[in-house]
């Protein structure tokens, strides 16, 4: 007789592996505590960018290795971290969320964008930030977001009617002066109604990220 335990849900004949467990708030406190101990002038993202920057990694028509976009996480530049950095720890929990985001968004299944509710006394935004970065706590998931599709753009080579939809949905998160030359873009975006609150907001990233995922599998069929 087996234990109990002992075997696998199947499917197809085939065993299915669990699905690993998910990143908890302990260890996205953890994570931000290792960003915030990336030595200067390096400028790493924050854990909310670092989650749009990893989706946006997602969605592209090829897969793209870790070793090309692990160091856009620890330098918005992608600066290589000093010899003497052990970046490992925090490498290990950024591969985890990436991970469990490729499984959600691979199967078209929701998934939680690290977005949170601002607070008065939140230091992310300085004065010189606009208007979004102060007031929408969207803003930095998706200033990730974008900030992977301009280092990472072959998704952006699909046809512009498929992206717009999803695009606007996401940049409707941004300032207008960071649309430049977006015309069509911008143009979507003036016909969104805007989310009723910050669930309806995270809600359609969560579907956004997903159409872009179709688009870019579409387009890595070709």
């Amino acid at each position: 007789m087996k234990k109990p335990g002992a075997t696998r849900p199947r499917h197809g004949g085939r065993a299915v592996a669990p699905a690993p467990a998910l990143l908890g708030d302990g260890d996205i406190e953890t994570l931000q505590s290792l960003l915030d101990t990336v030595p200067a002038p390096l400028e790493p993202l924050d854990v909310s960018s670092l989650d749009g920057f990893l989706c946006a990694v997602i969605v592209q028509p090829t897969a793209i290795a870790p070793a090309r976009w692990l160091r856009f996480v620890t330098d918005a530049d992608g600066r290589a971290v000093p010899a003497g950095f052990d970046a490992g720890p925090l490498h290990a929990l950024v591969v985890r969320r990436e991970a469990e985001l490729r499984r959600a968004i691979g199967r078209r299944e929701w998934f939680d964008p690290w977005v949170f509710e601002l607070h008065d006394d939140d230091e992310g935004a300085t004065a010189g930030d606009g208007e979004a970065a102060r007031s929408d706590p969207a803003y930095a998931w998706v200033a990730g977001f974008a900030a992977a599709l301009e280092t990472f753009p072959a998704l952006l080579s699909a046809d512009e009617d498929q992206l717009t939809g999803p695009l606007a949905l996401l940049y409707r998160h941004l300032d207008v002066d960071d649309l430049e030359d977006a015309d069509a873009l911008l143009a979507e975006i003036e016909t969104l109604e805007p989310p009723a609150d910050l669930a309806a907001a995270v809600e359609e990233l969560v579907r956004a990220t997903l159409l872009l995922a179709d688009v870019g599998a579409q387009l890595g069929a070709r």
